[in-house]
């Protein structure tokens, strides 16, 4: 920036003819603008300004550097007002990753308010469970799950978040009732494709005691909208977010069992996370898309909020 000071203080004082005017406009001291002008010739080792005291005067080098000079910076105002118009006009493309579920009911569903609103934005939306580095990709941000363990990103909640277990009045109408954790052993379990092993869904009481229950059932699926679909169809007990079956239990097609514990697979931390590199933090088409997607749970969960 001392550079382009520089430069600006040579080609503003031709203009204006003289060091007082120069530095008028620019709010340096004469003084200033002539320790400008004499580093750059310095620098140039040679003359560009004949001074007198009653007006300035280009030297032929002079006025070969002031034409190639004045044209730099008017390139650079380009520039910097091309860069500024981004910024006011959100555009351009935006890599999102999304959770499968999370993107199946909370992204697609209000994806074209988002365009409508902003149509100069391109989203690029990639939908999957993997727990891949998706940042190595190119991703601009990744809409996920659980707590944040990369330390060199920047995660930003979007909502608190729970599992619960829950199933359908069909379903509980027919099978042993469900007082306790250790209960779910004799029911049909759905059970989410995490690894492997013996599932297990892990209870934490009021006391902070936890207890881990190995579960059975006739479907395991890494896909969270068909464990959604089967439980509302009464095949089974599911574990699920609650933002995934907030209506469902309003509206008492879906029961909540086990109301006393938090639940999980593995962490207790579920919310709802932006996660994105730091170099991308100052993006403003990022920044609109995840107040966006904030907004649409703050909507969908708490609408008299």
């Amino acid at each position: 920036m001392e550079w382009i000071q520089t430069l600006r203080s040579f080609t503003t004082a031709v203009q204006e003819g003289s060091l007082s005017g120069a530095g008028r406009l620019l709010g340096l001291s004469p003084a200033s603008i002539s320790r400008h002008i004499s580093s750059l010739e310095d620098r140039l080792e040679t003359q560009l300004l004949k001074r007198s005291s009653r007006h300035l005067a280009l030297t032929e080098a002079g006025e070969i550097y002031y034409a190639r000079v004045e044209q730099v910076l008017a390139q650079l105002e380009e520039a910097n007002h091309s860069v500024s118009q981004l910024q006011a006009k959100p555009q351009g493309v935006l890599r999102v990753h999304s959770r499968m579920l999370v993107g199946q009911l909370m992204i697609l569903p209000h994806l074209p308010e988002f365009l409508s609103i902003y149509p100069d934005i391109t989203v690029d939306l990639m939908m999957s469970n993997s727990i891949a580095p998706v940042m190595d990709q190119g991703t601009d941000v990744d809409i996920r799950i659980g707590r944040l363990e990369d330390s060199s990103l920047i995660a930003r909640k979007l909502t608190s978040s729970e599992r619960v277990v829950c199933a359908s009045p069909g379903y509980l109408a027919e099978r042993p009732a469900i007082a306790e954790p250790a209960d779910l052993r004799h029911h049909n379990c759905l059970t989410y494709r995490i690894n492997l092993g013996t599932p297990v869904w892990r209870f934490l009481d009021a006391a902070d005691r936890i207890e881990e229950v190995p579960i059975r059932g006739n479907v395991r699926t890494d896909f969270g909208f068909a464990l959604v679909t089967m439980v509302r169809d009464g095949v089974g007990i599911g574990l699920l977010p609650d933002w995934s079956v907030h209506e469902d239990l309003k509206s008492g097609r879906l029961v909540r069992l086990l109301p006393d514990y938090k639940v999980s697979h593995i962490d207790f931390d579920n919310g709802v996370y932006a996660v994105f590199p730091a170099t991308r933090q100052t993006s403003v088409k990022l920044r609109l898309f995840i107040d966006f997607i904030a907004g649409v749970f703050k909507r969908e969960l708490d609408p008299a909020g």
